[in-house]
């Protein structure tokens, strides 16, 4: 597996930690149909929450969440519809959030959860 691969996994593991020890129940990870696919889909409360997560070792070419460009929103939005579409059922309130991560190699890993950013 590529190092990108595998830092992405490992970002998308430390969202998943973060989403759950912040009172989240983390229903899928990885969901994928043809537009695309989702980081992780979660609950809070009685909100449905699309997560984009976006991973770096290093700020050197700019912070993860610079990669989340209005093009890549507007898919985020035709993908959590996709999911909503292919699970039935009262989904009365949504929200698609990111989070970025900074992971270096050694030292201290930098987790920034933005809500609601769509």
């Amino acid at each position: 597996m590529a190092a990108k691969d595998e830092l992405g996994r490992r970002g998308e593991t430390l969202a998943a930690e973060h989403l759950v020890a912040s009172g989240f129940e983390i229903v899928e990870r990885n969901w994928r149909c043809s537009h695309g696919e989702i980081d992780i889909v979660a609950t809070t409360g009685d909100e449905l929450v699309f997560v984009e997560v976006k991973t770096r070792s290093t700020v050197a070419f700019g912070h993860p969440l610079e990669a989340i460009t209005v093009r890549k929103l507007a898919r985020l939005r035709r993908l959590a519809a996709a999911w909503c579409q292919a699970h039935p059922g009262g989904h009365p309130s949504i929200r698609i959030d990111a989070i970025a991560i900074i992971a270096p190699t050694h030292g201290l890993v930098e987790i920034e959860h933005l809500e609601r950013v769509f």
